[in-house]
């Protein structure tokens, strides 16, 4: 997804490298042309440039590539990495070749963690591992993250002001390279940068990647040259042979750059949530039961349905989720319009309030839900998904949520309640479906009496 630019700095970038006694593959060259394009204005056409290349076909090489070129035009650089070790690497590429060209040093800092090159009448790049708080403060004209499978919305908060003071004539940039997410990737930076490249909706974004769209047979060699622009050169067959290992679906994401559709990372995945999705919705047989999920922070609460269907299923739903601070009275009204039989309540900043207004406007079977009951919810609502016997209508937010969550350990028994993925994803929805499905499978139905003569 590469924007129309006027020119390009490309071939200057090329004719640089080029002198350190290494050369630019051909794929590495039209990069570069795509990320040093400038528009008629002399800005960075793609002010935000992400691509994603499988391992070892010198995606960190095009970064040596552009950081050379930086240098030489003074511009001031933050290499970023998620592992120390990655970052000092980095480093070491980038002074090898700038020492093979020739280049004056004028700083060369090699301590782990704190590498600095600054060269004469030039710029200066300096090597960080990312935190969640690193480098505020400090303003640049270029930020490199790399490993930006790994880059996190809390590390993103942190980095993404550092290029907005920007004095370089063509303009700040940021430049994200890594590969698709696996399954022990925490990062979701990089995914949402993609999505919205292909979504027409990243302003001045730019997007390259080396791909299958889909599930391929790990033994298909034209996939292989299709998704490694450097094999034959950089990479044999030979090796990529000798990388099947049975996990095809590693093979996929490492090799053929496949993009997952769910986040493999969470405790529940996302075809095993929309394998339970309801069409036509269920019949409903028993009580109405809510769960009532207070969020942390004190900034949201949630409303959650479920009750048992005539098939001997559990249905589920999310009514809404809202701010704290516009009350309880939609929960009270649609409670008592609902005529809901059982409610558990969970979370400190407003489970003591809401019982409160409950016995205040009669509203019965009400009760705070108890460290033992919470862990007891999350555990039965994951094993109903395994089971199948939970169904719902496939809400997106509550989706969302639901697959994009990780186990939090609670209690001091070996039990676990739920943490957000994307702290842009309210959890709380999950919680609270939890909760009202433990609601509705404990609930205590009314027995219908019989009269007999």
């Amino acid at each position: 997804m590469i924007l129309p630019y006027a020119e390009t700095y490309g071939g200057e970038a090329v004719l640089l490298y080029n002198l350190s006694g290494y050369t630019c593959h051909e794929w590495q060259e039209l990069m570069l042309n795509d990320i040093l394009g400038v528009n008629s204005e002399g800005l960075w056409t793609h002010t935000k440039f992400g691509y994603s290349v499988p391992r070892r076909n010198g995606k960190n090489e095009v970064l040596t590539q552009r950081e050379i070129w930086g240098l030489f035009n003074g511009e001031l650089i933050l290499h970023t990495a998620h592992l120390t070790d990655t970052a000092h690497k980095a480093y070491e590429r980038l002074e090898n070749r700038l020492l093979n060209i020739g280049v004056k040093l004028v700083k060369n800092y090699k301590a782990l963690g704190q590498e600095v090159i600054e060269i004469l009448g030039g710029g200066r790049i300096e090597f960080r591992t990312r935190t969640n708080s690193g480098a505020l403060g400090s303003g640049y004209d270029l930020l490199i993250i790399d490993e930006a499978q790994e880059y996190t919305t809390q590390q993103q908060t942190a980095l993404n002001y550092v290029v907005t003071s920007s004095t370089a004539k063509t303009g700040p940039q940021t430049i994200m390279c890594g590969t698709p997410p696996t399954a022990v990737s925490g990062g979701t930076v990089f995914r949402n940068l993609r999505d919205k490249c292909f979504a027409g909706e990243q302003v001045n974004g730019g997007w390259a990647e080396w791909s299958v769209d889909h599930k391929t047979d790990v033994k298909d060699r034209e996939a292989w040259y299709q998704c490694n622009p450097s094999l034959g050169t950089q990479i044999s067959e030979r090796a990529i042979q000798d990388e099947i290992n049975g996990d095809d679906i590693d093979f996929n994401i490492q090799r053929l750059g496949l993009w997952i559709k769910y986040n493999q990372a969470s405790a529940i995945s996302e075809p095993q949530w929309l394998d339970l999705k309801a069409d036509p919705l269920p019949e409903l047989a028993g009580s109405l039961c809510a769960g009532i999920k207070y969020g942390k922070n004190g900034e949201n609460v949630v409303l959650a349905l479920a009750s048992k269907t005539n098939d001997g299923r559990i249905y589920c739903e999310a009514i809404d989720c809202r701010n704290q601070r516009d009350g309880n009275s939609w929960i009270t009204q649609f409670i008592q319009g609902a005529g809901v039989k059982k409610i558990l309540v969970d979370g400190a900043a407003g489970t003591e309030t809401f019982l409160r207004e409950c016995k205040e406007l009669k509203i019965k079977g009400a009760i705070a839900a108890t460290t033992k009951e919470v862990i007891q919810a999350n555990a039965e609502f994951e094993t109903m998904i395994a089971n199948k016997v939970l169904c719902h209508s496939a809400q997106p937010a509550l989706t969302q949520s639901v697959t994009n969550c990780q186990h939090r350990a609670i209690g001091s028994g070996g039990g676990y309640g739920y943490k957000t993925l994307d702290d842009a994803i309210e959890v709380a929805l999950l919680e609270a479906v939890s909760l009202a499905t433990y609601a509705a499978t404990s609930v205590k139905e009314a027995r219908v009496q019989r009269v007999g003569y």
